[in-house]
């Protein structure tokens, strides 16, 4: 409305109407929601549109959370649905006001695109209230996952962040260094100041879309810009490209830059940390399972591209636009390769780094609780005979004890709320220790047992023998406790 208000026009009349409907149908393109035209379909979309919309609705999400009463925090998910219902009906209602002889936007991608901006923006903004009103931290949210799920997710967003980035940096070294031919096509336009801000503002809104591009060049598929063109590493051939000065990055027919071929590398720069990260927060006892998470988390970060770059790229209408961008399951599957097998060697890696830094670390803090001296206010130490095997690790042997002991145990006072969360802070403590070392030591201690358990039966006699009432009487009882690793214990009963 502000560029049809600058431009030369006549006074208002039936024009008012047509141009309300293009409002409505900007606010559509700003919700990512394609429309045909007479000449075809227009759905090369601008993502960095989206952001607008999901901001407000992310500080509609705060309000909605200040005004109302949510107790619980899985009851976010009741806040998102009450924002994003009446929204898409909205979207879907504009959709249909907005249809033309010239364009008809789509109103099922209406409902869609505005029930997922709405649920996901809204929901994060009562998340984020809730969170802040409460007290609690985003690393306590991701403490309720499983450990695995929950390195996957890190390595994940590492490597999409790695990729995205590279690309960032590679469309604005293009950009840079033809900087003079976007200079001169503006100047060509001769926008004006109005006309101007409006192209920056659609430049900016359109800068997603170059990253998603250029980190598809980077993969090797690359993208097009046209029927019969391809922007790759392997070739590049062009046609007539639509007058807008960003597109100035694009490469020249021929040959690829040798400076772009650079780019090649991020993508296993991506994988290299994303699989650092997999195995940094959950190390496996397993070696071999390690490059196994590694590549998951390729595969994860390649159908996470497949998705962007089905969104980045589209249709211009013409038919000789009526192919621009990359092909989303070419990406999908060459990310899942590059990234995966990149992530699987440094996971493997990484665990055995990991691996060997933890059996010190253990090594290091039984040596020094072994010379540490006992305190003299610590609960008395049962001495067991040398005839009794002791388990290191998780198997632990330790001697009952008499029923008034128990009982004087039991008026203990409770653990206070600051020594409950110590604990706590040692269990989480305790997951970064080598399980491989404790499961050694948990196959020693019961190899222990059973030899000791051999040795008696056969001083007895045979297993047949039984004993004495008054010889059981005398004797003394020991039990066995085996922790369980922390990963494999639910949340709920820690």
């Amino acid at each position: 409305m502000a560029g049809w208000v600058a431009a030369p026009h006549d006074t208002f009349g039936e024009d008012i109407v047509d141009l309300l409907r293009g409002a409505v149908l900007a606010w559509l393109v700003g919700h990512h929601v394609s429309f045909s035209i007479a000449e075809g379909q227009i759905s090369l979309l601008p993502l960095g549109l989206v952001l607008l919309p999901g901001l407000l609705l992310y500080r509609f999400g705060r309000w909605l959370a200040r005004c109302c009463v949510i107790e619980r925090l899985r009851h976010v998910h009741r806040a998102a649905l009450a924002v994003a219902g009446p929204y898409a009906a909205i979207a879907g209602t504009l959709a249909l006001l907005a249809r033309t002889e010239e364009a008809v936007p789509s109103m099922p991608r209406a409902l869609l695109m505005g029930f997922v901006i709405a649920f996901v923006a809204g929901g994060l903004g009562v998340l984020r209230q809730l969170m802040r009103d409460k007290g609690v931290a985003a690393g306590d949210l991701l403490d309720l996952m499983p450990a695995r799920s929950r390195s996957l997710l890190v390595g994940m967003v590492a490597s999409t962040a790695t990729l995205l980035a590279g690309g960032l940096v590679l469309f604005l070294a293009a950009l840079a260094v033809n900087l003079p031919e976007a200079v001169e096509m503006t100047g060509a336009l001769g926008p004006g100041l109005v006309g101007g801000s409006l192209l920056l503002i659609v430049q900016l809104a359109y800068l997603p879309n170059a990253v998603v591009f250029a980190v598809c060049y980077a993969l090797g598929p690359g993208f097009a810009v046209g029927t019969s063109t391809v922007v790759a590493p392997t070739e590049v051939s062009l046609g007539a490209v639509p007058a807008l000065p960003m597109l100035a990055a694009l490469p020249a027919n021929g040959a690829a830059p040798v400076l772009s071929l650079a780019a090649l590398a991020v993508p296993f720069v991506a994988g290299a940390i994303g699989g650092v990260l997999t195995q940094r927060s959950a190390p496996d006892v397993v070696s071999e399972a390690a490059p196994l998470w590694g590549f998951v988390c390729g595969v994860t970060t390649g159908m996470l591209f497949a998705a962007l770059a089905g969104l980045a790229g589209g249709s211009l209408g013409a038919a000789r636009l009526s192919e621009v961008g990359p092909s989303a399951w070419q990406v999908g599957v060459v990310a899942a390769l590059e990234v995966g097998v990149a992530a699987a060697v440094a996971a493997w890696v990484a665990n055995a780094w990991y691996a060997r830094k933890q059996t010190r670390r253990v090594e290091a803090e039984r040596a020094e609780a072994a010379a540490e001296p006992r305190p003299e206010t610590a609960a008395p130490v049962v001495e067991l005979p040398a005839d009794v095997p002791v388990g290191e690790g998780l198997a632990t042997v330790t001697a009952l004890r008499p029923r008034e002991e128990e009982r004087e145990a039991e008026t203990e006072p409770e653990p206070t709320i600051a020594e409950r969360r110590e604990v706590l802070r040692r269990v989480r403590g305790a997951r970064k220790r080598d399980r491989a070392v404790e499961r050694v030591a948990r196959r020693e201690a019961r190899r222990e047992l059973r030899a000791q358990r051999r040795a008696d039966r056969r001083a007895e006699g045979g297993w047949w023998r039984r004993r004495r009432a008054d010889e059981e009487s005398e004797e003394e009882m020991y039990g066995i406790t085996y922790e369980a690793a922390p990963e494999d214990v639910e949340p709920t009963q820690r």
